[in-house]
């Protein structure tokens, strides 16, 4: 089936309909990966072709993720080491924004590491303020994880971002972009958010605010780009 942007697999009974429990269907984003997602049966869809039904076996034991809690303690903590690898089969991002003038012109950086992998990200995003850019970092690297279907550990120096997302902060502004970083962080709960404090020679937190200035200078976008 269709979850949003990823294709999963999705529980079923005999002759293909959707098996849910209180409207939750257990998901699989990979056979064996040990994972069990449940997700609302409405926000599946069939994809394009036939569906083909697998057996039980199809998919080895999983045990179920849960969703983290909306306590204000929500997916966040303090920095915790500013680690410059990814630990077994997560990815390790750093996210940063800058703009020039608030509003001006604005960037996103990001460094993602997973397994052997290295991917750097320039992003020019037009006019913004300093806190767009920021969410619109964070937002870039949850929907790589949830492409990779892989554990997200990030960490960012925006109080701000860390605020509205996990803390309850009342949203002011940017409520459109707030919400999408939300919706895209329910669609991959396997993220953690940390803070991690700017400007204190953190290696990967300085590369991810150069690759946003760069952004900013150049007005230009690389994408994800391997290093």
């Amino acid at each position: 089936m269709r979850l949003r942007n990823a294709e999963v697999l999705a529980r079923c009974d005999a002759s293909g309909e959707l098996v849910s429990k209180d409207g939750r269907v257990e998901v699989r984003y990979k056979p064996n990966d040990g994972r069990a997602y449940f997700a609302s049966a409405s926000n599946l869809k069939p994809p394009a072709g036939a569906q083909k039904i697998e057996p039980d076996s199809f998919c080895g034991p999983g045990e179920a993720v849960k969703k983290p809690s909306k306590s204000k303690k929500k997916r966040s903590s303090a920095s915790d080491g500013a680690p410059d690898k990814p630990e077994g089969d997560e990815v390790l991002v750093y996210a940063d924004g800058a703009c020039s003038g608030n509003p001006g012109p604005a960037g996103v950086g990001a460094v993602a590491m997973w397994a052997d992998q290295m991917r750097e990200l320039s992003e020019y995003i037009g006019e913004a303020t300093n806190n767009i850019a920021e969410l619109t970092g964070i937002l870039r690297a949850v929907e790589l994880a949830h492409e990779l279907g892989r554990p997200l550990r990030l960490y960012t120096d925006s109080k701000y971002s860390i605020g509205v997302l996990t803390q309850g902060w009342k949203v002011k502004a940017n409520k459109g972009l707030v919400a999408k970083v939300r919706q895209a962080l329910d669609a991959h709960p396997d993220t953690k958010l940390f803070h991690v404090r700017g400007h204190q020679g953190v290696r990967l937190n300085e590369h991810a605010d150069e690759l946003a200035v760069r952004a900013v200078q150049s007005r230009e976008s690389t994408g994800w780009v391997g290093t």
